[in-house]
């Protein structure tokens, strides 16, 4: 390997293997598997980010910083004699092969529900976890908000779920009552479980509209800053800042915001 080798990923494999040698960068020589777990999630959200924004130069440029994370891990791996970036490749090309039968294989599966219902079937068995329950370690380290709607999809797989949205607008209904009852009783764990299945219910309602969860409410969040954003110059406009504002002045400001933008 060297600096001017002609295959972009060996290049890239000989660069970060020089930044952890000796003489390499103080920083990267640092890092271990552990400390570099902000940076693998930071990365991952980024490149939603630029997904989202539909800028293929971001997207590209976001993924680049991305596929950065695993090479690293395996260069700090490699260091250890534990395995390399090649092992990390064959391993998930090994896997892609045998969890699709219907290509490389035998095996048959005409729809996108049949794919992952044999998905699973294949990954129970490589792992051992027939006996295990069907949602033995669905989503674990995943945001809560991911976890759920994981959770419920795998359910769904093996049939549990409502043949449509109509009674989860029931279940969410019910649910709010029950945290409204909660708060007038004045019980705090209570009302944190009660939240809970709640917050549970709205994202079935997503899954059952076909809508990602962690998608929606981060798209709300951005609109979120952006009205407050509006809000905060709509103010200084009128020589106010939004600690001396009312919240009548505040929320006036809001509405103008929101027919403006939407």
């Amino acid at each position: 390997m060297s600096l001017d080798h002609p295959d972009p990923i060996t290049r890239l494999r000989y660069v970060v293997h020089r930044l952890r040698a000796p003489g390499g960068c103080p920083w990267d020589q640092e890092q271990t598997h552990e400390t570099l777990i902000p940076h693998v999630l930071e990365e991952a959200y980024e490149v939603v980010d630029a997904i989202r924004s539909g800028d293929s130069a971001q997207i590209c440029d976001e993924l680049g910083d991305l596929l950065l994370q695993p090479v690293l891990h395996a260069e700090i791996a490699a260091e250890a004699g534990a395995f390399d970036l090649d092992a990390v490749a064959t391993g998930l090309t090994e896997k892609l092969i045998r969890r699709h039968p219907h290509v490389f294989g035998e095996g048959s599966a005409e729809t996108s529900a049949a794919v992952l219902t044999q998905w699973d079937a294949i990954k129970r068995q490589e792992k051992g976890t027939q006996k295990e329950g069907h949602l033995h370690g669905v989503g674990n380290g995943l945001p809560s908000l991911m976890r759920a709607q994981k959770l419920q999809k795998k359910a769904a797989r093996v049939g549990f779920d409502w043949p449509d949205s109509a009674p989860v607008y029931d279940k969410i209904r019910e649910e709010t009552a029950e945290l409204e009852e909660a708060v007038k009783a004045g019980r705090p764990i209570a009302i944190e479980e009660e939240l809970g299945d709640l917050l549970f219910s709205v994202v079935n309602l997503a899954r059952k509209l076909g809508v990602e969860s962690e998608a929606a409410l981060a798209a709300a969040n951005e609109k979120f800053v952006r009205r407050f954003h509006a809000v905060e110059e709509a103010l200084a406009g009128q020589g106010k800042k939004l600690g001396d504002a009312t919240l009548e002045e505040m929320d006036a400001a809001w509405e103008q915001i929101k027919k403006r933008l939407d």
